[in-house]
């Protein structure tokens, strides 16, 4: 047997996922090729060459898989350029190196992120990462790119004027404003309530997003209705139930909750709303974090045929072998898209052991 390296672990999963999910694969891989680069072609068992924070395992691919209320599913990547030997200065340059290739070839559209390069391009990052990408597959069209940008790429203390900034060359100033005093926690906002990233479509169609994510350390149930309440139409009980049922009552003093937001030029609030539940924290292990899944999809109407399979198709391993598998939990409310999105690591360097489960009372 040779040598397993890092795109072949990706590559077969991916090409597995694409069989569930009706994709081509091809396109799928040859991305992932092009992204990991050198990086690539190191055996799994050398371990990361670069601490990513994708993953927990540091693998620096995640896969998810999004349902939508219009019906049909997205096989989704978000996935790190690494250089070789890679750093933060040399990996953001790597990752101008893959944008640009991308750009000619599919004819991707820069225009909102050439507004705000200079922002968040450094040759002195201060953070782990700075740029990221996400590309989402439908069967039978072009694959879509978003980039990630870190706001705290230059200090978490600089964070939130940067993202001031940022929104007014955008034109989404007003609406930032909005969700700075009134969905953040009082005097949170910048520490328990952190600038994570602030993300970009790469095309000009009517549905082009800018987003802003927003991870909630140690917050209450509370805490995420108010950061939605910020977007008109955001049934409460409808986002309690699903926090409660994804990651249980709360506080949330693991990994954060997440409210990321999507705004359009000038319009002076948030349009949309979508909440990131880390079940990877709040369960035993994979397979209870399964079941929780599946029954948010059987809630909202998707239903849970496919996840076996999805599952099925990332890992062979026993579910209650591990805990992280199943990432996040997402609920996208409001346009473009509004559904479900699950997300799955690779665990190409590790599997978390499962965590405890309490004694029965005797």
């Amino acid at each position: 047997m040779g040598v397993l390296t890092l795109l072949e672990h990706l590559g077969r999963q991916s090409t597995r996922l694409c069989a569930v999910t009706g994709m081509d694969p091809v396109p799928v891989n040859q991305l992932l090729a092009a992204l990991l680069g050198p990086a690539g072609s190191t055996p799994v068992s050398h371990g990361p060459a670069w601490p990513s924070d994708i993953a927990d395992d540091h693998t620096p691919v995640e896969f998810s898989i999004a349902f939508h209320r219009h019906g049909g599913v997205t096989l989704r990547l978000l996935a790190e350029a690494l250089a070789t030997p890679a750093g933060t200065a040399a990996n953001l340059a790597a990752a101008h190196r893959f944008l640009d290739t991308q750009v000619a070839r599919f004819g991707l559209t820069t225009t909102q992120f050439d507004l705000v390069r200079d922002l968040f391009s450094t040759p002195d990052p201060e953070a782990l990462f700075a740029l990221w990408f996400s590309f989402v597959f439908t069967a039978g069209q072009q694959p879509e790119f978003k980039i990630y940008l870190n706001p705290e790429l230059r200090g978490i203390d600089r964070a939130p004027a940067l993202v001031a900034e940022a929104a007014e060359r955008l034109g989404i100033d007003a609406a930032y404003r909005s969700v700075v005093e009134r969905a953040c926690r009082p005097g949170e906002f910048g520490r328990a309530d952190r600038l994570t990233f602030f993300a970009l479509d790469l095309h000009d169609g009517p549905h082009a997003r800018i987003k802003l994510y927003i991870s909630q350390h140690d917050a209450e149930i509370s805490d995420v209705v108010r950061a939605a309440g910020v977007v008109d139409g955001i049934d409460a009980g409808d986002l309690t139930a699903f926090c409660a049922a994804a990651g249980g009552t709360g506080p949330f003093s693991g990994r954060p909750m997440v409210s990321s937001y999507t705004f359009a030029p000038g319009v002076d609030k948030p349009i949309g709303y979508s909440i990131y539940v880390p079940v990877r924290s709040y369960v035993h292990d994979d397979e209870e974090a399964k079941e929780r899944v599946a029954g948010l999809l059987d809630r909202y109407g998707f239903g849970a045929t496919h996840l076996d399979a999805v599952i099925a198709a990332v890992t062979p391993r026993p579910l209650r072998a591990g805990s992280g598998l199943i990432a996040h939990a997402s609920l996208r409310l409001g346009p473009p898209s509004p559904g479900m999105t699950v997300y799955l690591s690779s665990e190409a360097y590790r599997t978390d052991p499962p965590r405890p489960r309490p004694a029965p009372a005797s």
